[in-house]
């Protein structure tokens, strides 16, 4: 039934319908395929998701372990430190004791020693004490059998100077045989020398008095000027020498006095020769004598522990002497200070100025004809 509609209106319905069929069955298809589409794009989502998950989770624990690492770690160098430093103490506290006890020890020894030095000590003040009255008591009795003679005070007094002196010389040589200790020995040497050089005076006094001449007792040194002067004329000749001596005054030294153009060749044999060996030289200075000048220097063997004095007479007009500074390095300022308060010149001398007196100073202030330039300073 066609409900009174044309063939024309029928055929544009069915046209119609069939369109609406079309578009339906084309909004089917696409729904189809969108949803068939649609997982897919899921399952490549899921999977993204999970894999981040995954790396996500790796992460978390691989920082985890790190961390877990680190504390381990730090728990391993803190207890390594705690033994590091327990040990550093212990190893402080060790040494600490054993200083103290080496101190404790020492102070013992110490103690020790100064109880010994001290014992030493009054032996000798009781040694000296009674060989002070022995002395006394010879003197005495000495004086009593000279009193008992008869003889004169001068005669009186040259016989005790004479008694004294071989006391003197007798307890020096005594002392040195024995082997006093060098400090000790050098203060016997002076004070025997200042004794020595009284009693010459008291002797020479005498001797005057009675206008008779006193014989002097023989150096303890002078075995050892003989051996520096056998040793030199057999090496040098005897023509190097203008003279040689026992100097009383100054601790009883062997002294040379060299010839003015033998001075240099003489301290090179000094030092150089094997059984001489005068390696030090301590002192070295100058002295006007108004008639000339010398030069003094004071040489030590350490080898033989031994002196000697090298002396040498310098023209005053002309003051010109060989430096000893080849051979001793120490000659070096002693030098200088001849030059500067003298006027004496040292040849091949390194650096031969001035040392105390200025540059532009005028004269030498130790010549005994010196006058300053500047008579108000």
């Amino acid at each position: 039934m066609t409900d009174g509609k044309t063939p024309e209106e029928l055929a544009e319905e069915k046209r119609i319908a069939v369109e609406e069929a079309k578009r339906k069955a084309a909004e089917l298809r696409q729904k189809k395929a969108a949803e068939a589409e649609k997982p897919a794009e899921d399952l490549e989502l899921q999977k993204k998701k999970a894999v981040a998950a995954a790396k996500a989770k790796a992460a978390a624990l691989k920082k985890q372990r790190e961390m877990e690492k680190n504390e381990s770690v730090s728990e391993t160098s803190d207890d390594l430190d705690l033994a590091k430093k327990k040990a550093v103490a212990a190893a402080k506290a060790k040494a600490a004791a054993l200083k103290k006890q080496k101190e404790l020890k020492k102070d013992e020894t110490t103690s020790e020693d100064g109880d010994a030095d001290l014992a030493k000590k009054k032996a000798v003040a009781a040694a000296k004490a009674k060989a002070a009255a022995i002395k006394k008591q010879k003197e005495m009795q000495q004086n009593e059998a000279i009193s008992k003679e008869g003889d004169t005070d001068a005669d009186l007094a040259k016989k005790k100077a004479v008694a004294a002196a071989k006391a003197k010389a007798a307890a020096l040589k005594k002392q040195e045989k024995d082997g006093a200790s060098d400090n000790l020995d050098e203060k016997a040497k002076a004070v025997a020398a200042a004794k020595a050089k009284a009693a010459a005076k008291a002797k020479a006094k005498a001797s005057e008095e009675n206008d008779e001449p006193v014989e002097e007792t023989p150096s303890p040194n002078q075995p050892v000027l003989d051996r520096y002067l056998h040793i030199i004329q057999q090496n040098l000749g005897d023509d190097l020498l203008e003279d040689a001596y026992i100097n009383r005054l100054a601790k009883d030294v062997p002294t040379l006095v060299a010839k003015k153009h033998t001075y240099l060749k003489l301290a090179q044999f000094l030092k150089h020769n094997e059984l001489l060996a005068f390696d030090y030289l301590s002192e070295t200075h100058g002295t006007d004598f108004e008639s000339h000048m010398e030069i003094y220097n004071h040489l030590y063997s350490y080898q033989n522990s031994q002196s000697v004095a090298l002396k040498v007479k310098v023209d005053r007009d002309e003051p010109v002497i060989d430096s000893l500074t080849c051979l001793w390095v120490g000659a070096d300022w002693p030098e200088r200070e001849g030059f500067d308060l003298l006027g004496i010149v040292f040849k091949g001398h390194p650096n031969l100025t001035r040392i105390m007196m200025p540059d532009d100073w005028v004269g030498h202030p130790l010549r005994k004809d010196y006058e300053p330039y500047d008579v108000e300073v």
